[in-house]
């Protein structure tokens, strides 16, 4: 992925993160309620997220590529949250989906917008057949995303997390092209 694919949504744009982003994105992440199922412990320095925008730059010149989007609101130039596509399989033609929204943010349909522009991208550019999703169980408001795109559940994965001190078992998801709800 030699250029960043900025995407255009109608009320997002989705474009590289910048060190410029760190204190909009430590806001998020340093949100520990917000954060309880991102699957990490939240922030307490800014020089975290600008580390976490360094990895997901990163990613990019990864053997098996990934792609992680800010997601700005068009009416404020505001930066609402990320998302992307990583642990990229080429062979496989499979990778898996993350993201998280700003507090503020949610409950508008954005992250379904942006992520549909995502997976779009996905299915296109990186011609995937499959995109993974894990899920802690009590995230609801993620778990509806999930079901509303298309995702479809195939099973828990015990314990497989570890954050905030605590093991939390992930629910795993899949949406393979042939289902996509938007083509």
């Amino acid at each position: 992925m030699a250029e960043f694919p900025t995407l255009d949504t109608p009320r997002l744009l989705l474009r590289e993160l910048v060190i410029a982003d760190a204190p909009a994105l430590f806001a998020i992440h340093g949100d520990a309620i917000g954060m309880r199922w991102f699957g990490g412990d939240p922030m307490i320095d800014v020089r975290q997220a600008e580390r976490l925008i360094e990895a997901f730059a990163s990613w990019r010149a990864m053997p098996n590529p990934g792609v992680r989007w800010g997601l700005v609101h068009k009416r404020d130039g505001e930066l609402i949250g990320s998302c992307g596509l990583f642990k990229w399989n080429r062979s496989w033609k499979t990778c898996t989906v993350g993201y998280e929204l700003a507090q503020s943010a949610r409950g508008a349909g954005l992250m379904h917008e942006a992520l549909t522009a995502a997976l779009d991208w996905g299915f296109d550019q990186m011609t995937l057949n499959r995109i993974e999703a894990q899920i802690h169980p009590d995230n609801a408001p993620s778990l509806k995303l999930a079901q509303t795109l298309g995702f479809v559940r195939e099973g828990t994965a015990r314990e497989a997390g570890f954050w905030q001190g605590a093991h939390h078992d992930l629910l795993h998801f899949s949406l393979l092209r042939r289902d996509w709800l938007h083509a």
